[in-house]
């Protein structure tokens, strides 16, 4: 049986800019535990020695925990500071529009505050990829709009995504940039599947996004599936990690990277151990049959 393509060792964001790799890492929880500059600094190299090259984090991560508000990015600066060299090998991605205690906001004023303060975090002059985190209801995309290209302009941010935006939202900010939209970051994984269905990566395949597929492990659940259809979509991923001798998780990894959207899977995890094995999921090939199979576990019904 014919396999599907192979993963390619590269993916664009956008016509022109920076290559990154078909996996990425997230620091959502880079700066709990009171993590030293040490041990994140050995975070990033581990990623960066196993060829992931695209790190993703966002001004809000570390919120939760007890460094408070920008305290991923602040660390993550910290680890770039000692280590000047290291910004080169990386392809450096953020999100904003997040302000606690309000709920969200893409004001004008806001967001160009919120990307200084994340240079400024950071200790970098100029972010890669900024992203949108969560769409602000009652910002005019023509104003967040203005406000981006302002960013790019100014140099300080290279490319612009969106993450958590339907593709009406999407739409609605890409008709008032004057930057095309590179990235899209939502929520995927073999036990969410929304997007395959719902139009947001035929989409992203139309106007030229690279999906990032946040909490790709389906929030941990697949390790440890209780419920029928959990335990049906991790029997079928199993049938290929056995097969190819490999675990459950860089299947998982793996069944994304293989849709025609290039969908760029973002390992949450913090372990030096699982970062470097999630690099594996490039190498492993998927046949049609095996790859529906996940989905109709996932559906839960047959295909019609």
């Amino acid at each position: 049986m014919s396999l599907l393509p192979a993963v390619p060792a590269f993916r664009t964001l956008g016509e022109g800019g920076p290559a990154i790799s078909p996996i990425a890492w997230g620091m959502w929880r880079l700066a709990d535990g009171g993590r030293s500059v040490a041990e994140a600094a050995g975070l990033v190299h581990t990623a960066l020695d196993a060829g992931i090259t695209l790190l993703d984090t966002a001004d809000i991560y570390g919120f939760d925990g007890t460094a408070g508000f920008g305290s991923a990015e602040a660390l993550l600066g910290e680890v770039l500071f000692a280590e000047p060299g290291l910004r080169a090998r990386m392809v450096l991605a953020t999100k904003g529009g997040i302000r606690p205690p309000l709920p969200y906001d893409q004001s004008p004023e806001y967001l160009a505050e919120a990307i200084d303060a994340s240079l400024r975090r950071l200790r970098v002059e100029r972010i890669d990829l900024w992203q949108i985190h969560r769409p602000d209801i009652l910002a005019h995309p023509q104003e967040t709009a203005l406000a981006l290209d302002r960013a790019i302009a100014a140099g300080k941010v290279g490319t612009l995504g969106v993450s958590n935006c339907t593709t009406g939202q999407t739409a609605a900010l890409q008709r008032f940039l004057d930057h095309k939209l590179v990235a899209t970051q939502p929520e995927i994984s073999p036990l969410r599947i929304d997007c395959i269905e719902n139009g947001e990566l035929d989409q992203a395949m139309t106007l030229g996004l690279v999906p990032l597929a946040w909490s790709p492990l389906g929030g941990g659940r697949l390790a440890a599936p209780e419920t029928v259809r959990e335990k049906a979509v991790a029997a079928a991923l199993d049938a290929v990690a056995r097969a190819q001798g490999l675990s459950r998780t860089i299947a998982a990894y793996s069944w994304l990277m293989a849709h025609p959207a290039g969908i760029v899977p973002i390992v949450g995890s913090q372990q030096v151990a699982r970062i470097a094995e999630a690099a594996q999921a490039a190498l492993v090939r998927w046949t049609r049959q095996d790859w529906y199979a996940v989905l109709i576990a996932a559906r839960g019904v047959p295909l019609p």
